[in-house]
């Protein structure tokens, strides 16, 4: 039987690494777009195709116009009872990033977008398997190794979006059974395309490059000692949700798509390249002043009111930034290694990519 994917978050990191990867082959993929009419969805999925130069049989794909944030996902009758009918596995990718939102803003999108994926589900007997991407920041500030398995005990979060995945995940957690399976996968800090850089989204590892880069601090950052970073590129993650819901063996519930331990890449080390392609690209560097955290906050601090009002946005999104710097924090893979040994599937070594990823962002 023909596998057939329902698609939400399509035109964001994950989830169009997922429709590249899903492109090459047989399978059909139903594309939620938020859309007013079928010919808007349609309007955005030709821009999302040629966005990604993604060639595949007309009939292969298909885009319904929808919203996340409505009941029965905003879908027709027709569309919905053909998605119940015909689709054979359900991809959540979709999801809104933004860390600064209130938290009951943050709660109703993510909780609203989980219950109505799960009522799909549900529509469908639960006999779709569900591939459900959340984060690794569900993990807040817990320090340590963070495990491959359900998060229990009180944490506290770095943001409201982590804080809204985290609640979105006990939903997710009480849906699923052995008779209908749902795995959630954790991405850590999702980066470009290991292969090409390209990414659809810049999203907050490469704020945080500019950051790192001591350009619009006039050089100053804070130390970052012995720190890692744990990134992953996205197409890693589509094979991990591709692998996941088309092997045989039982898959856990909890898969990280991360780096791991052993692959997190030290701060120094970004820090160098970061600065090596910036300047590669023409870009002035001033040279680098580190200060500990703490006194770097105070600086920040007294400088807010002195400064234009673009550079005082600027100073705002940094403490988004600092919350990644204080925790002794590395997240467990080896389940998941051991899981997918037997289709070779491993993260890649972030220096095999880094500087393809930094040379797309530069020269976009």
């Amino acid at each position: 039987m023909t596998a057939h994917y329902f698609l939400t978050g399509g035109t964001g990191a994950v989830g169009s690494a997922f429709l590249q990867r899903m492109a090459v082959g047989d399978a059909r993929i139903t594309l939620l777009l938020r859309a007013a009419t079928p010919s808007a969805a349609q309007a955005r999925m030709v821009h999302l195709l040629a966005q990604y130069r993604i060639n595949a049989a007309p009939d292969r794909i298909h885009a319904v116009a929808g919203d996340l944030q409505q009941p029965r996902l905003g879908l027709s009758a027709a569309d919905h009872a053909h998605i119940v009918g015909h689709c054979t596995h359900l991809v959540h990718c979709a999801g809104n990033v933004r860390m600064n939102l209130p938290l009951a803003a943050a709660r109703d999108e993510t909780l609203g977008m989980t219950r109505r994926i799960l009522s799909l589900r549900d529509a469908m007997g639960g006999r779709a398997p569900l591939a459900y991407v959340s984060t690794v920041g569900v993990a807040g500030h817990m320090t340590g190794e963070v495990p491959e398995n359900w998060l229990t005990r009180p944490r506290v979060f770095r943001n409201t979006y982590e804080a809204a995945k985290a609640e979105a995940e006990q939903l997710v957690r009480a849906a699923g059974d052995a008779r209908r399976p749902i795995t959630v996968i954790r991405p850590s800090m999702v980066v470009g395309d290991s292969r090409s850089g390209h990414a659809g989204t810049f999203q907050v590892f490469y704020h945080l490059c500019e950051f790192l880069s001591g350009a619009r601090t006039m050089g100053w950052i804070p130390k970052v000692g012995d720190m890692r970073l744990d990134i992953i590129p996205c197409d890693y993650v589509a094979a991990v949700l591709e692998t996941a819901l088309c092997t045989a063996p039982p898959t856990p519930p909890i898969l990280h798509a991360c780096a791991g331990p052993a692959g997190a890449v030290p701060l120094t080390h970004l820090i160098r390249r970061v600065r090596s392609r910036f300047a590669a690209h023409g870009r002035r560097l001033p040279p680098l002043r580190q200060v500990p955290l703490p006194l770097y906050q105070g600086l920040l601090r007294l400088a807010r009111p002195m400064v234009t009002r673009r550079h005082r946005r600027r100073l705002d999104a940094l403490p988004f930034f600092f919350a990644y710097l204080k925790e002794r924090q590395w997240f467990a893979n080896s389940r998941t290694l051991a899981h997918f040994a037997s289709q070779s599937l491993a993260p890649p070594h972030a220096d095999s990519y880094l500087d393809r990823v930094l040379d797309y962002y530069l020269g976009r």
